[in-house]
């Protein structure tokens, strides 16, 4: 099949040309191994616009422009929080194409970062439309969502409360068997608004709802990260794959729940 590849100055022309069975090129780490392969569609579409490579402060956190690359995270100061994320994405040359909103696209077992982003309650903002959505909402229709412009990222006040642990066989760069991002800020020392996210447990990333109820409210010590990790994959169905059957990822995400809990716990 034969692919055209469409390059529109800014990104509203870009998401007015969508339609009609055309496919988003950013940094080309999804979309051009299925070019690659002669799956792609026979559009690819692509945007010059300045706008999508820029990483701005806001009054509690950070926006992203759609075109921000796992490298330009590492080289944000003001996105210290993220460093260990995008520092398990890839190695250099991947980290250098891969950007923060193809990260929401990508299939199973890959998405650390948009697993990060959940456990945060990011935002995305959508070119030619108002508002920002929960990335939550966003994941949930993603083959529908539209062209990603930005995303708001909130910052942790502390960044004690917030963390990320990623388990493969090839480390700390490879696939996943399963990742975990933890947001758990505390008031008098206990858990306010737990929010966990589970990335390759699922055809997406997913909430841990099950180990969110069991931490919040309580404090960080042992005997609550033992009932959260005996309830990790509750209510999960993770995937089988060439990297791990579901069943493994079932068995051994308690311990690395455990391991990230008890890390935060040290602070």
């Amino acid at each position: 099949m034969t692919t055209t590849v469409e390059t529109y100055a800014t990104l509203a022309e870009a998401a007015r040309a969508l339609g009609r069975g055309a496919v988003y090129l950013g940094g080309g780490t999804i979309v051009m191994r299925d070019v690659n392969a002669g799956t792609a569609p026979a559009r690819v579409l692509r945007t010059t616009d300045a706008a999508l490579g820029t990483i701005r402060t806001t009054g509690d956190g950070v926006s992203l422009g759609a075109g921000v690359t796992m490298a330009d995270v590492l080289a944000s100061r003001d996105l210290d929080f993220l460093h260990p994320v995008a520092r398990a994405i890839g190695g250099p040359q991947v980290r250098n194409m891969a950007t923060v909103a193809g990260n929401l696209f990508a299939p199973h077992p890959y998405g650390d970062f948009a697993a990060a982003l959940l456990a945060l309650g990011a935002r995305v903002v959508f070119a030619g439309q108002g508002g920002a959505r929960p990335v939550e909402e966003m994941l949930r229709d993603r083959d529908h969502a539209g062209l990603v412009a930005s995303i708001e990222v909130p910052r942790p006040r502390d960044p004690r409360a917030f963390g990320f642990l990623k388990a493969s066989r090839v480390t700390p760069k490879g696939v996943s068997i399963l990742s975990v991002a933890a947001y758990l800020p505390r008031e008098v020392g206990r858990i306010r608004g737990a929010r966990v996210a589970w990335g390759a447990m699922g055809p997406m990333p997913l909430r841990g709802q099950a180990v969110e109820r069991l931490l919040e409210g309580q404090s960080l010590d042992a005997a609550t990260i033992d009932r959260a990790a005996a309830a990790a994959a509750e209510g999960l169905d993770p995937p089988t794959d060439p990297i791990a059957s579901g069943w493994y990822r079932s068995e051994v995400a308690g311990v690395y729940l455990k391991r990230l809990l008890h890390r935060m716990e040290r602070g």
